[in-house]
């Protein structure tokens, strides 16, 4: 395979093969994979700003009966520490939400056994009636997949009962490779690679926009990350023409802090920063038909994210206002407002804030700087 030729054929906005991407990700020197991600950035987000957002990860429930091996968040039913949040939480959680700024909740938990689609509805209902202007960027496929089982209904049915709820946009959670043998590996209990993707077309028909994520630097293999990245771009190719589809990918490392998979099985993260900004840029130029590539700065850090952005990401995702599940792996990093500016506009960009929409966003008047220990 001829380098300049793989390099004109991602400019075109072709789609490669998986030998001819993991071609590139061993060969093409790290200048020139990212002098290619970066022109196809500037195509296809032309007004060059970098987006950012507010929100706030709010967990549902940390029971969870997946138990996967990178976790160190769950509790299985009936721990001492096992919660379910109540409404009075939710609310506080919101008016602070507001006042830092914010407009979204990113509303997850775990696989709950006794938590069927009424609890969900419930929830998104009461939220919405008090807070009508907070978007939920809620659950993910494998949640979707579990209430499913638990109603013994379809994809289809339980997805349009939650967007009646109140859901308006599905989160790409627990899609860390999309290859079932390495599924088996570290997240045994969630859905398969097929339901996962299943479940993302069913929302794209339904006129749900998405996102998508990749978990990597584990026991997957190359060969298996490029296959990961194919899944995903076919998804997108079968959405309705009217549909937004997977409106950004995000990839991000494995946290291995104290978690079952580095104990157990001896599995670090090794990823470099090289290698990270590698993965951006590969992302960039294998996925041609999703418009918006996110630098994952909560677990590579400030300055590897920053260099993503001359790597083809144009997005440098949320400040998360609180956020429990990969920080509990040992992701260490925090913005605020005024920090997550700052460290755009130190990488050559005007920060531009956003919605889960990718709509542009004006700062409010009256938000309040967060506090932030790091």
């Amino acid at each position: 395979m001829n380098l300049t030729a793989l390099y004109q054929k991602a400019l075109n906005f072709e789609f490669l093969r998986i030998e001819e991407g993991v071609f590139l990700f061993n060969n093409a020197p790290l200048s020139e994979l990212m002098f290619v991600a970066n022109e196809l950035r500037k195509k296809q987000v032309p007004h060059g700003k970098v987006t950012w957002q507010i929100d706030r990860n709010v967990n549902t429930t940390n029971v969870c009966i997946a138990n996967c091996k990178f976790c160190n968040f769950y509790r299985i039913p009936g721990h001492a520490e096992a919660y379910i949040t109540d409404m009075a939480t939710y609310r506080r959680k919101i008016e602070e939400t507001i006042k830092y700024g914010g407009d979204q909740l990113l509303l997850q938990g775990g696989h709950h056994p006794d938590l069927g689609l009424e609890f969900y509805t419930t929830i998104f209902r009461q939220i919405k009636k008090e807070f009508p202007a907070i978007k939920l960027h809620t659950l993910g496929p494998p949640e979707v997949a579990h209430i499913t089982k638990l109603e013994k209904s379809n994809h289809r049915d339980v997805l349009a009962a939650l967007k009646d709820a109140g859901m308006d946009s599905l989160p790409g959670a627990g899609a860390e490779i999309l290859v079932d043998r390495v599924r088996r590996l570290i997240s045994k209990g969630k859905c398969g690679t097929q339901e996962w993707l299943d479940i993302m077309h069913e929302a794209h028909k339904l006129g749900i926009t998405t996102s998508a994520t990749m978990m990597f630097g584990h026991v997957e293999t190359i060969e298996e990350r490029f296959d990961h990245l194919i899944k995903i771009r076919e998804v997108q190719s079968r959405k309705p023409a009217s549909a937004k589809g997977f409106l950004a990918f995000i990839p991000w490392t494995f946290q291995d802090v104290d978690t079952l998979l580095t104990k157990i099985r001896g599995v670090h993260n090794l990823t470099t920063p090289e290698e990270y900004i590698r993965m951006i840029a590969i992302s960039r130029i294998m996925l041609p038909n999703v418009k918006n590539i996110q630098a994952s700065w909560l677990t590579v850090g400030k300055q590897t994210a920053q260099l993503c952005l001359q790597a083809g990401a144009n997005d440098f995702g949320s400040i998360m206002i609180e956020e429990n599940v990969v920080s509990a792996a040992g992701a260490p990093h925090r913005f605020t407002y005024k920090t997550i500016q700052d460290a755009i506009r130190e990488a050559g960009f005007e920060p531009q804030l956003r919605n889960q929409q990718y709509e542009w966003r004006e700062i409010p008047e009256t938000i309040v700087e967060q506090v932030v220990n790091y």
